[in-house]
């Protein structure tokens, strides 16, 4: 790179951290980390009337989590601070001022109501929604004295021209200022706009590369108009495909855009969700999927970014996810696993059983996608099951066999010594099966210990769980049985 790679984040907390802005920043900070430039977190938050602290605590603390670490930030500063938009309206005043002065810029006075009439006659007309204003050529001072309560600030666009610039993503774009229209800058001298704020920002920030979604590209032609106007350098451009559900459409809240808090109080893990964001429009140009922060760091390029839209696969995440949870040690994905537990697990029945917790979590490790799962997986070990008598039944057993294997399984049992293992659990049970249907004894015996058509096989529950709970559980069954 021939200048310093400088690249900004710039969410608006009028909401939460959502997985979109996140994927946004994910790109930015392995671009700047992969040239040993800085990333930026700048909050837009001129929108006072919307801005809210939560969200903006809600956007640090999902990039923490995240592990998307910003060199600049409200929360750390930096040389070209301040980094909220609300605390930069002085500078956007100056600058604003500056364009008005020089008439690339004026006051317009048109009113909401006769504003909204041209858009009804344009569409009706089929015609670019482009406002050309008569006001665009009234001196400053003259529209200075007849300011009232409906008016803007605009861009005087040149007509006929041709906005070309070349995207890293996209290649060569081209836009006629016909179709563009004065637009607006600020609602007024202290009321900058986005388009307006975003320019003054990148350029006092000195931002080297623009990498955001694909749905501002539309915005890009009205950037560079006011950068050639302030006589700004203009940065690199990439813009991101769309993130689009299985079926292709956009990506909703029902289909995956909820916010990146939510997938953590999921129990999705960071690294996992890192990971997976980093495939939503871009792959290494090979077959992995399973990539180390630092592995993305090294090979993330711009150039190998897709132009058609990334599918966001939950099932392909929660694969993801089972793929880190499995790398965890027993010891780390019990202290991960705890706050999951004690949602529906009293503190006592925790305490009562902690020598046996990275047992029983070891047991789920393999089978687990979420940690959120944690708590219905292993929830049997505390306490007595609830479940209907019928799904004791194998095929079709009756209640007289039910009652018989059970029976069978509770000798076998009894007879275990106080410590035994897997493997000699399930030799016993074998050599008592014999080369019968297996279902006909494990069936009623995983049911009766679990309350559960799923769960790991009856030999590892019972190289857990206390012999006479086991046996409790039995006869629990056994009651159900003839009830």
């Amino acid at each position: 790179m021939e200048k310093p790679v400088r690249v900004r984040i710039a969410p608006s907390p009028t909401g939460p951290l959502h997985i979109g802005t996140a994927r946004t920043a994910l790109f930015n900070y392995l671009f700047a980390k992969k040239f040993g430039g800085h990333f930026i977190l700048r909050i837009e938050d001129t929108d006072l009337e919307r801005s809210d602290k939560k969200y903006e605590k809600d956007i640090f603390d999902g990039l923490a989590w995240l592990g998307i670490d910003a060199d600049e930030s409200p929360e750390k500063g930096g040389k070209y601070g301040p980094y909220r938009q609300s605390e930069r309206i002085g500078t956007y005043k100056k600058y604003l001022g500056k364009l008005l002065a020089d008439g690339a810029a004026f006051y317009c006075l048109h009113s909401e109501q006769e504003l909204s009439a041209e858009k009804e006659t344009l569409m009706a007309e089929k015609k670019p929604l482009a406002h050309w204003c008569e006001f665009r050529d009234v001196p400053l001072a003259d529209a200075e004295t007849k300011l009232g309560q409906s008016h803007v600030i605009r861009f005087k666009t040149p007509h006929n021209q041709k906005i070309v610039f070349k995207d890293i993503i996209r290649g060569e774009l081209s836009f006629d200022s016909e179709l563009i229209g004065d637009f607006s800058i600020a609602k007024d001298i202290d009321v900058p706009l986005y388009n307006f704020a975003v320019v003054i920002d990148d350029a006092e920030m000195k931002i080297s590369h623009v990498i955001r979604g694909e749905e501002h590209i539309s915005n890009t032609p009205k950037q560079l108009l006011l950068m050639v106007a302030l006589g700004f350098e203009k940065p690199g451009y990439a813009h991101l495909p769309l993130i689009l559900g299985t079926d292709r459409s956009k990506l909703s809240k029902r289909r995956g855009a909820t916010s990146v808090i939510d997938y953590k109080n999921e129990g999705y893990l960071p690294e996992a969700l890192f990971n997976f964001m980093a495939l939503l429009g871009w792959n290494p140009g090979d077959e992995r999927e399973i990539l180390s922060k630092e592995e993305l760091k090294n090979e993330f390029s711009l150039e190998k970014i897709q132009k058609s839209g990334a599918i966001f696969d939950i099932t392909k995440l929660d694969w993801m996810n089972g793929e880190y949870i499995r790398k965890k040690s027993t010891e780390d994905l019990v202290a991960l696993c705890l706050p999951y537990l004690e949602k529906i697990i009293a503190p006592e029945l925790l305490h009562a059983t902690s020598y046996k917790l990275q047992t029983i979590i070891a047991l789920e490790q393999p089978r687990l996608k979420k940690l959120s799962e944690i708590g219905e997986r292993v929830e049997y070990f505390f306490k007595q099951p609830e479940y209907d008598k019928e799904l004791l039944r194998w095929k079709k057993m009756s209640d007289t066999d039910i009652s018989a294997s059970l029976e069978k399984s509770e000798k076998i049992i009894t007879q275990f010594k106080s410590t035994i293992t897997k493997t000699e659990i399930e030799k016993e049970f074998l050599k008592e099966i014999g080369d019968g249907d297996k279902g006909i004894i494990l069936w009623p015996l995983r049911v009766a210990l679990t309350g559960k058509k799923a769960s790991p096989s009856p030999f590892e529950i019972l190289e857990i769980m206390e012999r006479d709970v086991a046996l409790e559980r039995i006869a629990i069954a056994k009651k159900k049985i003839v009830a």
